[in-house]
């Protein structure tokens, strides 16, 4: 992937035919000051990184940016923040809408599902935190709901994520998805024990857009893999102590 707006070629632009006015980006590992196990653009005030180094990686984000991003107290809910009513200092929340330019709607993840949204119309964005916990607690369908407007207006973006061969879960995990939608069951392969599950935290993100109303052709992204590019990738799973990427999407003045 190329860079755009001034971003580092080290990141990622979203391959995602956005609106004009819409600008989105993904940041990676890369480019930042933070030390080992950080190394280096940790973006994440909560995992005992340097405050001066974190400091600097996010001053160097939003100096690629339209202005500072709006970063949430992230605690694997449902709970979607309005980005006028959001302070700079992390208002609680999995999930944030935008509606006007000045607003930086940013996730931050280590292996949990980032996804970003777009009215087709270019007059709102959003962001979603969507862990397996948000996934399961409807993070995604709070979300769209958020964004106002019929879901088949809006497009999104499924961005890094632990993958299907990666993320193995217990029988509570997949029950809890198909307590649901029993039609989920083939987002889970048997793991490597009984009650062991590999599970496709892609495909579960997309069958419930789809269960919403959005279009299959209006979800773009998936096919990462955390775990498996630590070149590129923070991941929680694969070296427990480890920083924060974000995911980043805001409405052009």
């Amino acid at each position: 992937m190329t860079s755009e707006g001034g971003a580092p070629a080290f990141w990622l632009t979203p391959e995602w035919p956005l609106p004009p006015g819409v600008g989105a980006c993904q940041t990676t590992r890369l480019g930042g000051v933070s030390p080992p196990p950080y190394q280096s653009l940790n973006l994440g005030l909560h995992v005992q990184d340097e405050p001066q180094a974190v400091a600097e990686n996010r001053r160097r984000l939003a100096a690629c940016l339209p202005a500072a991003p709006l970063w949430l107290n992230q605690v694997h809910g449902c709970q979607v923040v309005e980005a006028t009513r959001a302070t700079p200092d992390g208002t609680e929340g999995d999930g944030v809408v935008a509606r006007a330019p000045g607003r930086v709607c940013a996730i931050m993840t280590a292996d949990c599902l980032p996804v970003l949204f777009c009215a087709r119309d270019g007059s709102a964005v959003g962001a979603a935190h969507a862990g397996w916990r948000g996934l399961a607690g409807g993070v995604l369908e709070a979300t769209v709901a958020a964004m106002g407007g019929a879901p088949d207006q809006l497009s999104c973006w499924l961005g890094p994520a632990i993958g299907p061969s990666a993320f193995e879960v217990g029988d509570e995990v997949r029950q809890a998805f198909l307590e649901q939608d029993g039609e989920q069951a083939p987002a889970f392969l048997p793991g490597a024990a009984p009650g062991k599950w590999l599970a496709d935290i892609y495909a579960l993100a997309r069958r419930r857009l789809i269960r919403l109303g959005m279009r299959g052709s209006q979800i773009y992204g998936g096919g990462f893999c955390t775990v498996g590019d630590g070149e590129r990738f923070f991941s929680y799973r694969r070296d427990r102590v480890t920083g924060r990427m974000a995911s980043l999407i805001w409405l052009e003045s």
